[in-house]
């Protein structure tokens, strides 16, 4: 079936950066394109991106244009979240998905202090 394994989440001061990485096991990543996904405390889960399966192409939600990217390593079976210029709205569980293969990793928190 597979799995999908987030990680670099951590606490994070408004302005700064994380890159969070989705790492991909047991099956065939560079076949799916994938998406990121975030959810605030008492809200409901929020597209983020996604990336095609090559990587050439991404779609941000307009909200986090130019402050969020996505990005791929195909070869080592991983998906990039950099996010930059944080702020506290960032605050949440940011969750992997390779839609079409109905997977979904066990998320990642990201804490922005004000």
């Amino acid at each position: 079936q597979g799995q999908l394994v987030e990680s670099g989440g951590g606490l994070a001061p408004v302005g700064g950066s994380l890159r969070l990485s989705c790492t991909a096991f047991g099956f065939a990543f560079n076949s799916y394109h994938m998406r990121w996904y975030r959810q605030a405390p008492g809200k409901e889960r929020e597209w983020v991106g996604t990336i095609t399966i090559s990587g050439r192409g991404t779609n941000i939600t307009d909200s986090l244009k130019g402050r969020f990217t996505i990005s791929r390593d195909n070869a080592n079976a991983v998906m990039y979240l950099q996010m930059n210029n944080l702020i506290p709205e960032d605050t949440g569980k940011y969750f992997c998905t390779a839609p079409t293969k109905g997977i979904w990793g066990q998320g990642t928190q990201v804490t922005v202090s004000a």
